[in-house]
């Protein structure tokens, strides 16, 4: 479904993204894990078109992306839900959810109470100012929002950042059920242990290169990737 290749990204001056490629298959979930500041943020930030590649290719079922708008990837099929939720905290829940939907000229109900489904916390709380509710449930929002484009490629930076553990594992049996419904997931995590167990492949990055990669098991048992990762 996606296939980036040699994408390199100047962000503020730095070289962020050194010549990297991969693969994301329709259908899996793939992860990308790394330190602060490895570049992995940069690259799905490239993909969507809010920062230019200096070089490289990124294809989208076979279709050139690059010098597209952000508007025209996410007509595609391509959408992020970015580090930090960046929800609009005047808002109301359901107006939230309605934003994600802002290409669409068809009526919303039925995606609407597809995301009430996967995340009933949200319509209790549709009425409810989107700035007054906890983080994970903030999380659970920007999800949905990116959700209601009816995306085929779903990119996540960081989902379970700053989430109490029993909230991030919400957050990764909800990607697991966006996965079941036939959405291809893109996941950025610095929680390495659940990242690899989701993710059917997964890569690992360091100062802007991928340095390892290989099936999402496989690499859970790698001694560097434990070493460096998992803590031991």
């Amino acid at each position: 479904m996606l296939k980036v290749e040699n994408l390199q990204v100047n962000y503020g001056g730095i070289q962020a993204v050194r010549g990297i490629s991969f693969e994301v298959p329709d259908g899996e979930i793939v992860t990308l894990i790394g330190a602060n500041g490895a570049g992995k943020s940069t690259t799905l930030r490239s993909i969507i078109g809010l920062v230019p590649p200096r070089e490289g290719s990124v294809l989208y079922n076979g279709e050139e992306l690059r010098g597209k708008s952000t508007a025209e990837i996410v007509a595609r099929g391509i959408t992020l839900v970015p580090e930090g939720r960046r929800v609009f905290p005047d808002l109301t829940v359901e107006e939230n959810l309605r934003i994600g939907a802002y290409l669409r000229k068809d009526d919303l109900r039925g995606d609407l109470e597809w995301v009430y489904e996967l995340f009933p916390r949200l319509r209790e709380r549709h009425w409810q100012a989107a700035g007054t509710l906890s983080g994970g449930e903030q999380q659970m929002l920007a999800v949905g929002r990116a959700l209601m484009s009816r995306p085929k490629l779903v990119m996540m930076d960081e989902p379970s950042l700053g989430l109490a553990p029993i909230v991030v594992q919400q957050i990764f049996e909800i990607i697991r059920k966006i996965h079941e419904e036939g959405v291809t997931v893109l996941l950025i995590e610095q929680n390495a242990n659940m990242a690899l167990h989701a993710a059917d492949m997964g890569y690992v990055m360091e100062t802007g290169t991928i340095i390892l990669s290989g099936p999402g098991k496989e690499l859970l048992a790698d001694p560097r990737v434990r070493a460096a990762y998992l803590g031991e």
